[in-house]
Order: structure tokens, then sequence, then C-alpha cells
């Protein structure tokens, strides 16, 4: 039985639980199974927060010094690094725009994570021009200090700044950028080892949230769902399309039938890693994409494009703040966006892991770990669409930089 189908039954049975103990609230077995499915729930969401800052740094670190390999092609990391930010942060705005236009998450009082907003401390609103400051002053730290105290923007400063040294530094630091590899590698082993038992946390957690709270949230996490998955649509049938019609040159139906093979896979494996030696070869013999480009593009957009998750990130941050009754100002959305982006380049390209990364956009804004409950029974679903647009944006920058990096090949430089 794979992953998928246990899931599906754990979601299936926790709600069926949870309907159980909603009918005898006071009875002895019910304050029982509501004490040991909080255990349960505790370990999951406990494994997922201890996994989280080793996987940011090692995910970053490895995806940046990957960036060695565009000194054989001159400027076209650069158009490479350019187009990611661009679809992503695009990505982004579409994201948040529609979780305000549909309002997701709003008219709900839920109670069961108020225990767990008493220990956050929400950021105090911050003003445009202290942004910057509170900002430095908060990621320019020692950084095992930055390890220890959990700070997640800071540890993904210094694996950018480290990244970067592994890139400039060549082949005397070899040994480095082995031992990153392979740490990120065992990372990624330990995260598919949690998911595991994400059909026994999200059965506890489902269990909890149905038996302690009102069911008005499943129509809005319905709601939700049927959002965010229009807006991803949206973007990878419209933006995206419509930015390889302007800056590819290419029909997006051309696009289309020749990613079709890559596509289907992701949307069956849930996974941008599994599927990019397919994405590859798409991108070769259907879409006309040089070899020593996509073998440079893909693999890198692979780790640090993810357009998908991005907005899937940031929507579900406003649909969580919504759900807690808190109003998240200006500033406060910008820095759920610039994290939303930091995640989704440090988000493995397995099925799911996205939750991993998403407890790191909560944080920003001081909402608690443990609201990701509310995201677990629909994530693998919304996961399978998002991985589809994650793995199309690679092969589509793919072609706009191929197109570019002939023209600067013609030119002179």
């Amino acid at each position: 039985m794979n992953l998928n189908t246990q899931i599906l039954i754990a979601a299936i049975a926790g709600v069926g639980l949870g309907l159980l103990l909603t009918s005898y609230p006071q009875a002895d077995f019910a304050q029982t199974t509501l004490y040991v499915l909080g255990i349960l729930s505790s370990i999951f969401i406990g494994l997922l927060k201890m996994l989280l800052i080793p996987l940011i740094f090692s995910s970053i670190v490895v995806g940046v010094s990957n960036l060695q390999a565009g000194g054989e092609f001159g400027r076209v990391w650069k158009i490479t690094a350019l187009s990611c930010v661009t679809t992503t942060t695009l990505a982004l705005i579409l994201g948040i725009s529609c979780a305000h236009l549909f309002d997701v998450g709003k008219g709900v009082d839920i109670t069961l994570f108020q225990s767990a907003m008493q220990n956050h401390q929400t950021p105090d609103t911050l003003t445009p021009s202290s942004f910057l400051t509170n900002f430095i002053q908060n990621t320019l730290i020692n950084p095992f200090k930055a390890f220890s105290e959990g700070n997640v923007l800071a540890v993904v400063v210094f694996a950018l700044f480290l990244g970067v040294a592994l890139v400039k530094g060549g082949e005397r630091f070899n040994t480095v950028r082995q031992l990153s590899q392979q740490f990120f590698e065992m990372m990624m082993m330990l995260v598919s080892w949690v998911m595991k038992l994400a059909p026994l946390g999200i059965f506890a957690l489902l269990a909890k949230l149905i038996a302690t709270e009102d069911l008005s949230v499943l129509s809005r996490l319905a709601e939700f769902a049927f959002v965010v998955t229009g807006t991803t649509i949206f973007h990878g049938l419209v933006v995206l399309p419509t930015l390889l019609w302007i800056f590819g040159k290419m029909n997006p139906l051309t696009f289309f039938r020749g990613a079709r093979a890559a596509l289907v896979t992701a949307f069956a494996t849930s996974s941008s890693s599994a599927t990019m030696p397919l994405s590859m070869r798409c991108a070769q013999e259907n879409l006309g994409v040089r070899p020593q480009t996509a073998g440079f593009v893909i693999p890198l957009g692979t780790q640090l494009n993810m357009d998908g998750t991005a907005l899937y990130e940031a929507a579900a941050a406003l649909f969580i703040a919504n759900l807690m009754g808190l109003d998240l100002s200006l500033t406060q959305q910008f820095i759920v966006c610039l994290t939303a982006m930091i995640a989704s380049l440090g988000a493995p390209g397995i099925p799911s892991a996205g939750m991993v990364t998403m407890i790191m956009v909560l944080q920003s804004v001081g909402l608690p770990a443990e609201a990701i409950a509310i995201l677990l029974p629909i994530d693998r679903l919304l996961d399978t669409v998002r991985t589809v647009v994650n793995v199309q944006g690679d092969m589509m920058i793919s072609v706009v930089v191929d197109r570019y990096a002939k023209q600067t090949e013609i030119e002179p430089s």
C-alpha cells in the first residue's frame, strides 16, 4: 500500500474517530483517547520541528553550491536565477491576492491551538523604515546561536554565504561540497522516514481536530483547498505560458505537448526530484533545449524553483492567521512572502516534504507549528497540483534560458 493510500485511509479513520469522540465528550475513554492522540500528534510535530533547521541549511548550501556548473556558461546561471525569482514572486503575489479576495478562513472561531498561541509571541508590527534594521539585527548573528535558537532566517543567510563560498572556492572545497551533499541526502532520508509516520500523525491530528472543534472548520478547509488549487492551476495555465510565449518565443500548446510525459509523472509521484530525469529528457528531445542547458537549469530548478510550493505556503499562512482571528499587517504579509520564497528554496522534491518548511513560514509571524494539523488532511491532494506547476516551471525556464544563452554566444560579451 503506497503512502498516498495510507494517508487517505488515515484521514478517513481520523474523521471517523473524531466524530465518535464528539458523541461521547464526557466519557472516560474519550478523555483517554484524546490524551493519547495528543501524545502521538506531539511526536509527529516534534519530529518535523527537529528536522527543519538542518534540512533548510543543507538544502540551500547544496542548491547554491550547484551554481558552480554555471561557470561553463557565463551568464546562463544569472538568467536562471532571475527567471526563478521572477516566477516565484508572481506566484506569491497571486497566492496572497487570491487569499485576500476570497477571505479564506475568516468567520470561524477555532480554539484548538490557543495553548500553542500563548507560547508564541506574534512579532510586533514593523514600520517599513524599521523593517531593514530588524531584519539585519535578527539575521546577521552567530550561526551557532541561530541553530540553537531555531532562527530560520539567520540560518538561511549563513547557508547562502557558505554556498557562495563553495562556488568561489572551486576545487579547493570539494571535500566540504561532497560532505554537504551527503549531509543533505542523509536529511532527505530522515524526512522520508518521518513521512512514513505521516499517516499516524495525520490520523491523530485530524481526530483531535474533529473531536474538539466545530465542524464548520471543515467547510473552510474545503474552501481553502478549492481556492489554492484554482490559483495554482491559473498560474500554470495562464501566468507561466504567457511568460514562455513572451520570453521563450514558444507556443504554449507546443510546450504542453512536449512536456506532457513529465507533467503526468509529476502529478502521479508528487515528486519533482523523481520526475527530474524525465523533465530533462522532455526538455531536450521534445522542446529543443540543448543538453548542457537542460543539465544545468533543470536540476538547479528542482532545488530552487518551486512556484507552486511558494504560492501554497503564502496562502496557507494567511488562511491559518484568519482562522486564529489574527489580522496580519502589510509588513507581516511581506515577511510571509519573503519567508515562503526562502522556504520554497529549501523544500526537498519529495512528496509532502513541504509541510516541514511550512513550519518556517508559520513561525515567521508567530503562528504555532501545530497549526499545520489543519492543512494535513488536504496536503497530499494539493501536493499533486503544486508539483506539476513546479516541474512545469523548471522546463519553461530551461526553454527561456536556452534561447537567451544562444543569443549571448552570438553577441560579443
